[in-house]
């Protein structure tokens, strides 16, 4: 059976390749337990970051209680299995765990990320980078306290928020952003590869009942400084300090012209601090994107709607996490989730009219989940209006386009996500949405590639193993297609053509129709 492959992984003269668990160095295999090998393989897939004790041993032993020896002692194998005897490859950082320092390659797709690049920066979107753009990097989290990363995360999430509402700036979306976190960075480098004129730094250290935020304001083609300022209150002050530090940022970039666009743009989620707190948590969870995190994303979310009933933003995001427990088969109770995701949807639209993430989470969720793809797409579009920048209502909207039948338009959609979010590490549902809009516009060629894109980036991605066996099928690569099946059926056993009407609102028959046909050719029992 044919297994998408995750990629090899070359670093300081060895090959890791995860797949077959295998280390070689240029003449030969060097073994390690297996443990050992999961802690260098996450290591190595998450180079240049800080990687905590506590994440390394959630990665390598979940759901397992290990004590910190056991962790130790991998650490230790890896080590002498590069020849890291010095520890400088596999860095520790005491007390807040330990960095992988070396180059990594991944030479599979050094040919894929250039064409990719390339494809998506089409003529319309090659003339936003004529507008003035910028990329906030992570601050750094002073307070002493790795369990507080969550809060400077949250800080630089608002302040990107915030910024998306200026119409006239391109905002790289905050997954692509947070790429660089816990690395030190070179700013030009930033710029090049993100495409942005201005780069933000920062730092937030938060004390008992006090926080201060520091940040810096970076001309990428010069590494020059150009602004920097330092902002310090009470928590009960934390929307103003945002309002402050994203107004005067943009003030920075074209001062008096543009002043009243960021006025404009002010705006408090919410007045209850305890419930700011726990949203933060929950945006925390979301962005890990697995089935506990998930839970513990719904957890916090529901905690701070408990705690401010009018949290637009709060039932927006709560929304939005049902979708993905639905289309990856997170969901504990199926019917009460559906039920949940819309009422949650319905409320978000209420009480946030002015606000993209609640209206932008509502209509995706109206649309996927209450097949109300019209509606749908009427609060997206007045999301986008809002939040021109904001990388996820564009990926909203391509996925509307897809299901309601216009492909084309899909296609123009995800690849705007691509120009807003180049480095986002989730990139491979945006690879997966190309794929399904080249299948509905009769490309399975195209279809096929953008989807095997996807694979290499996630190799469990059900949707893209989906439209990879439809089109190899209609390609006429039958074994091909019979091995996608295979694969498909060890991420979703139960998965079934006639339950295709459930992860996919469709509304035009012929499309499902089409869909369901090249499944069942390829071998999907219905």
């Amino acid at each position: 059976m044919m297994m998408a492959s995750r990629g090899m992984y070359q670093f300081e003269g060895y090959t890791l390749d995860p797949n077959r668990c295998l280390l070689r160095s240029a003449d030969r295999e060097i073994g390690l337990r297996p443990k050992s090998f999961e802690v260098l393989r996450y290591l190595v897939e998450n180079a240049d970051r800080l990687i905590s004790k506590e994440e390394l041993i959630k990665a390598v032993w979940p759901q397992v209680i290990v004590t910190d020896d056991s962790l130790t002692q991998c650490v230790g194998e890896a080590r002498q299995a590069i020849g890291d005897s010095a520890q400088i490859i596999i860095k520790t950082v005491p007390r807040r765990g330990y960095r992988f320092t070396a180059s990594v390659s991944r030479p599979e797709l050094d040919g894929f990320r250039t064409a990719l690049s390339a494809a998506t920066a089409p003529d319309t979107e090659r003339q936003l980078s004529h507008r003035p753009s910028i990329a906030v990097l992570p601050f750094d989290n002073l307070s002493g306290d790795p369990q507080q990363d969550y809060f400077s995360d949250g800080m630089v999430e608002e302040i990107i928020t915030a910024l998306t509402r200026t119409s006239w700036l391109l905002v790289i979306a905050r997954n692509s952003s947070f790429t660089y976190k816990g690395r030190a960075v070179d700013v030009k480098q930033v710029g090049r590869e993100l495409d942005v004129h201005y780069v933000l730094e920062g730092s937030v250290r938060k004390s008992a009942n006090r926080v201060r935020i520091t940040c810096q304001l970076i001309d990428t083609s010069n590494g020059m400084h150009i602004w920097a300022d330092r902002y310090e209150g009470s928590l009960e002050d934390i929307f103003d300090l945002q309002d402050q530090v994203a107004a005067n940022l943009v003030g920075a970039i074209a001062r008096p012209l543009q002043r009243a666009a960021v006025e404009r743009a002010r705006r408090k989620p919410t007045d209850n601090l305890t419930s700011y707190d726990y949203f933060l948590r929950g945006i925390a969870s979301f962005h890990q994107w697995n089935a506990q995190a998930s839970n513990d994303a719904l957890s916090h979310f529901s905690k701070a709607i408990e705690l401010d009933p009018e949290f637009a933003t709060a039932y927006g995001m709560a929304a939005w996490c049902y979708v993905w427990r639905i289309v990856y088969g997170w969901t504990l109770d199926a019917k009460q989730e559906y039920a949940d995701a819309v009422r949650l949807a319905q409320r978000a639209i209420e009480l946030g009219p002015d606000d993209a993430v609640a209206l932008g989470c509502g209509g995706w969720v109206l649309a996927y989940v209450a097949r109300e793809l019209d509606a749908g797409a009427m609060f997206v579009d007045r999301a986008r209006a809002l939040n021109p920048s904001h990388a996820p209502t564009s990926y909203f909207r391509g996925w509307i386009n897809v299901f309601s039948g216009d492909p084309a338009a899909a296609v123009a959609d995800f690849e705007r996500v691509m120009r807003l979010s180049p480095r986002d590490p989730l990139t491979f549902h945006t690879l997966n949405g190309l794929a399904w809009s080249h299948f509905f516009a009769g490309r399975p060629v195209e279809a096929l590639a953008w989807a095997e894109r996807a694979l290499l980036e996630n190799p469990t991605c059900k949707p893209a193993l989906r439209i990879r066996a439809a089109s190899q099928a209609e390609l006429g690569r039958m074994d091909d297609a019979r091995m996608t099946i295979e694969h498909m059926a060890l991420a979703d056993p139960e998965f079934r053509v006639r339950d295709l009407t459930k992860v996919a609102p469709f509304r035009k028959p012929e499309d499902l129709a089409r869909f369901e046909e090249a499944l069942r050719k390829a071998g999907l029992p219905d």
